[in-house]
């Protein structure tokens, strides 16, 4: 008998029994659409970290610190003891935890290494405020621009390499400042309010504060104001969540106005990160020679695919335990299967030994019901990816709006791993057929036409 009489004939059969089949291939449905939901949101989430890292790493830097506790492979289980050229950073539980630094010898050091370019400090910066003449003054963020980013400009551009005096604007502190519009903004001064350390200023008067009063009043005339040009408005940027108030300025003048704030401290100069460019660095040899040799110092370091890799982890771990409820609703629906086809085979046994009789062979009997088998995996694999596709479009929209994620989606569908979705759910269901299959094609045509 062919094959396609026998796909045929079996589509006939369970078209006979129609609730039965519905029923059976809704519950393989269930997994397929959990499954393709899954699917579909790990590749969002991968499109994702994908634009968050080409949108704000340069592939040809090492991420570098003193201490390993910044790349989480340290160990805080035990206390520390005080230093205080040491740094302060939040751990994971929110708790703060001492880190060493890289002081600016290092980085002398770390620059002449025969394949490194240049370095970047990571500079963190605490302002008072931003503010501009005869407005009022604002909290602001200060960070220094990494060339590897490339954010949208709402008017005036993005000079590059970004001049020491000119600073780029969110988009939320226009109007804030005074300015009709974005456009209006561009080549005016905004002030950047930097306070000195109290130790600097006491070095400077030479008098140290007898009380708290007078400490105040010192801390009071300790601010610097540092005038910046706006060279661009940035338009916020859903991909890089937390930085709509951050102006940036470019990393000499970021470190310059650290100076001026931790002059006299044990942290000037010294950085809990740095960036370090590696010469031809889309060589993944001499990364890894810049890393070995960064190690043999006593640095740890990180490049931007091993960050990569790091957040598709945590992806995939997440993609996993998602996955594991659509292959649990599966390996119930084999059971259904089971019973489906063993209900079949009850109900026909007439009917197969009288095609038995008639000359059909053993083979072609056990491939009937292996075909029935497999047309309720396609139709409930059908019925599972084709709702959660539906779905998951029509939610879309609505999922980028509430989660900020601009023109990103979330939920991905790609054609081809639907495809291999459902020819998986196929086999596992003539995988369920396999037993009743071969029942039916053991049956003794004399005795199954004796069956009431």
């Amino acid at each position: 008998m062919k094959i396609v009489d026998i796909s045929r004939r079996s589509a006939r059969n369970l078209k006979q029994a129609k609730a039965r089949t519905l029923l059976t291939a809704l519950a393989i449905g269930v997994g397929a659409f959990a499954l393709t939901m899954t699917l579909a949101a790990s590749n969002g989430a991968q499109a994702y970290v994908n634009r968050l890292i080409n949108n704000n790493f340069d592939p040809t830097e090492l991420l570098v610190a003193k201490d390993e506790t910044i790349f989480g492979r340290g160990d805080n289980s035990q206390p520390q003891e005080y230093d205080p050229s040491f740094g302060s950073v939040s751990s994971a539980s929110g708790a703060p935890i001492q880190v060493k630094q890289v002081t600016e010898e290092e980085v002398n050091k770390i620059l002449q290494y025969p394949l490194v370019e240049g370095v970047r400090e990571g500079v963190i910066l605490n302002v008072q405020y931003v503010t501009r003449q005869g407005q009022k003054k604002y909290i602001a963020n200060i960070q220094d621009f990494n060339p590897a980013r490339n954010p949208e400009a709402l008017a005036g551009s993005i000079p590059r390499p970004l001049s020491d005096s000119s600073v780029l604007l969110p988009e939320a502190y226009v109007s804030k400042l005074g300015f009709k519009n974005a456009q209006s903004a561009i080549g005016q001064e905004v002030i950047i309010a930097i306070r000195k350390s109290l130790s600097s200023q006491i070095l400077e008067s030479g008098v140290a504060p007898r009380s708290l009063q007078e400490a105040e009043a010192i801390a009071d005339k300790s601010t610097v104001l540092v005038p910046f040009t706006v060279a661009a408005v940035l338009k916020p940027e859903p991909a890089q969540p937390g930085t709509e108030l951050s102006l940036q300025i470019s990393s000499k003048a970021a470190k310059n106005l650290n100076d001026i704030a931790t002059a006299g401290t044990s942290q000037y100069r010294q950085y809990t990160t740095i960036n370090v460019k590696v010469r031809d660095g889309e060589d993944k040899a001499k990364l890894k020679q810049v890393q070995e040799q960064l190690r043999k110092d006593g640095f740890s370091s990180q490049s931007v695919e091993e960050t990569q890799e790091f957040l598709t982890q945590i992806i995939n771990v997440l993609k996993a335990i998602v996955a594991a409820f659509g292959i649990i609703a599966i390996v119930a629906s084999v059971f259904g299967v089971v019973n489906t086809m063993y209900i079949s085979v009850l109900q026909r046994t007439r009917e197969i030994g009288l095609m038995k009789a008639l000359g059909m062979r053993r083979r072609d009997v056990s491939r009937l019901f292996r075909f029935e088998a497999a047309w309720i995996g396609f139709l409930g694999g059908a019925l599972g990816s084709g709702f959660a596709f539906i779905l998951g479009t029509l939610l879309n929209p609505w999922i980028t709006q509430k989660l900020d994620f601009g023109t990103q989606k979330l939920l991905i569908f790609k054609a081809n791993q639907i495809a291999v979705l459902i020819l998986l759910l196929v086999l596992v269901a003539i995988f369920a057929g396999l037993l009743p299959a071969r029942k039916a094609s053991k049956l003794d045509p004399i005795e199954a036409l004796r069956t009431e």
